[in-house]
């Protein structure tokens, strides 16, 4: 048998590794996020209401909704706007998640195995799970940033249309053509420092605490590689993301919520760093936290269906255990 007809015959992971993984985790992310994504719009809504901001400038200023918290919040949608409402922009979350998952899982891996390299004893060290981890999430948050930047803005719609304003969208693809013609193709990149921050800091939660607690388990405990070892690396992981994710987040959130100019500068907010010194300095350092508990609510069900349909998926195809 000729190298080219060898190569051939092997199963599609072993000749396409890298293509592979992408699609799987893709795939797994996209199962996540559907499954959780109610909570991420619930989320978002928390992080912008009573924006500091917003009361100090004029033009944005519209009826002032009402404190509400979590389970109010998410209540109020279904109440306010229907039930499907819970799921407004879950299409760019699919997409971003196709490209964000898929990108840092396989940069991750890569690093992990080729770049930094496993010790003797086939553990990776902390400072280099936690380099790995923010590098993976900086650069595939970086590649989906257009995509959130859409999810952000449509989650907003119906907020919008409770206080009588217009809305700005159609659908998805209204959306990129709005953005692109008002902003260019800075316009869709708009908000990326402080998402690329965000990305990078969930991902030294998630990345770096799944990997180092799951072989911590396998190397130092009776645990085998199952469904067990999993779940508590997961359970792990998703604490660890939302504590260091959430201020990060919510400053990610406001910038690009925000209204623009022409130019497609924000209106409330120059840069990342104006935005957290306007919140703590108008609503208190606790401002950063706002939405902690459906963040972290999200991110624990999200991190553990992601990593177990994950794995489930790679044994299934014949890809050895991240």
């Amino acid at each position: 048998m000729s190298p080219a007809e060898e190569e051939k015959s092997l199963p599609l992971p072993e000749r396409w590794p890298r293509a592979s993984k992408f699609a799987l985790s893709a795939c797994a992310a996209a199962v996540a996020e559907l499954v959780t994504f109610p909570l991420d719009l619930t989320k978002t809504r928390l992080q912008v209401q009573g924006e500091a901001a917003v009361h100090c400038d004029g033009a944005a200023a519209g009826r002032v909704v009402p404190y509400r918290g979590m389970l109010r919040t998410a209540a109020g949608i279904v109440q306010e706007e229907g039930f499907r409402k819970l799921w407004q922009g879950a299409t760019p979350a699919v997409y971003r998640h196709i490209v964000y998952s898929g990108v840092r899982m396989v940069v991750y891996e890569h690093l992990r195995d080729s770049v930094l390299g496993r010790a003797e004893d086939e553990s990776f060290p902390l400072w280099k799970a936690v380099v790995g981890g923010m590098s993976a999430g900086a650069i595939g948050q970086f590649f989906a940033s257009p995509t959130d930047l859409v999810k952000v803005q449509m989650q907003m719609e119906g907020k919008r249309k409770l206080e009588g304003k217009p809305l700005r969208f159609r659908g998805v693809h209204h959306a990129f053509m709005k953005i692109l013609s008002e902003g260019g193709i800075r316009g869709l990149w708009a908000g990326w420092v402080p998402n690329v921050q965000r990305a990078a800091l969930v991902n030294m939660g998630d990345l770096t605490t799944y990997d180092s607690v799951k072989h911590f388990l396998l190397l130092n405990t009776p645990l085998v590689d199952n469904s067990v070892t999993h779940s508590i690396a997961s359970g792990c992981s998703g604490l660890v993301a939302a504590v260091l994710g959430t201020p990060a987040d919510v400053v990610k959130t406001r910038i690009m919520n925000q209204p623009r100019d022409k130019q497609g500068r924000g209106l409330l907010y120059r840069s990342s760093m104006d935005c957290l010194i306007q919140s703590v300095q108008g609503e208190g350092f606790m401002s950063l936290y706002k939405g902690f508990i459906p963040t972290w609510m999200r991110m624990a069900p999200w991190s553990l269906v992601f990593w177990l349909t994950y794995e489930q998926i790679r044994r299934i195809c014949g890809v050895s255990s991240f």
